[in-house]
């Protein structure tokens, strides 16, 4: 079974819209894109090497492809790019009919079933960045199956979450943690497993 990992750039109170770029989410009057770029060091480049070095397709959202297909196709000279057109890229959405990026697939329709379908074929890890709309679907649907979290030593106060409200309760296992020098962390979380049948834990409240 192939496995979904989510590879998300979040501020400290986890924001993820737009890390890119001014121009690449204005939506309801975000008015800080780009700010990623400032906080990478050589940590974060170690951490982009180590996913785009391996075997993986993309799995995106059609706001995030529709960014990446603009750009991406026309640099091919660079890592990031080559690594990106070399892969299938499964886009999901209800509003596109053609796609133009080579090596490009629409999911659309029943997107939890053709996911599901999908993640169970042979293949290598699929790999989802930004598709924040996405990304709630698929946790709501509990498809995903690691998370990365690049989270910068910042505070917006608004602007599209990772964790957004109405997602269902879930516990997730720490498996990694880095730090890098500009103080960001390079964070890797797992689904925890279910605790066994008849294992208990007690938690006492402190008294104030």
């Amino acid at each position: 079974m192939r496995k979904i990992i989510a590879i998300t750039q979040l501020t400290l109170d986890g924001v993820m819209q737009a890390p890119g770029g001014p121009e690449e989410d204005p939506s309801h009057s975000f008015t800080h894109g780009g700010w990623f770029m400032r906080f990478g060091d050589e940590g974060v480049m170690q951490a982009l090497d180590a996913a785009i070095s391996g075997k993986f397709d993309l799995l995106l959202g059609r706001r995030t492809y529709d960014i990446w297909t603009s750009y991406w196709p026309h640099h091919d000279d660079n890592p990031i790019g080559k690594a990106f057109n070399r892969v299938t890229k499964y886009v999901v959405s209800r509003r596109l009919k053609k796609l133009g990026w080579d090596k490009s697939e629409l999911i659309d329709g029943d997107v939890v079933k053709k996911i599901r379908r999908l993640k169970a074929a042979k293949g290598p890890a699929l790999h989802v960045w930004g598709s924040g709309n996405l990304l709630q679907t698929l946790m709501t649907a509990g498809l995903v199956d690691e998370h990365r979290l690049w989270v910068v030593p910042l505070v917006l106060g608004s602007g599209k979450r990772l964790f957004e409200p109405g997602l269902p309760p879930h516990d997730l296992t720490l498996v990694d943690t880095r730090s890098t020098p500009n103080g960001n962390l390079i964070l890797t979380y797992r689904p925890a497993k279910p605790a066994r049948k008849g294992a208990s834990k007690r938690f006492r409240v402190p008294a104030v």
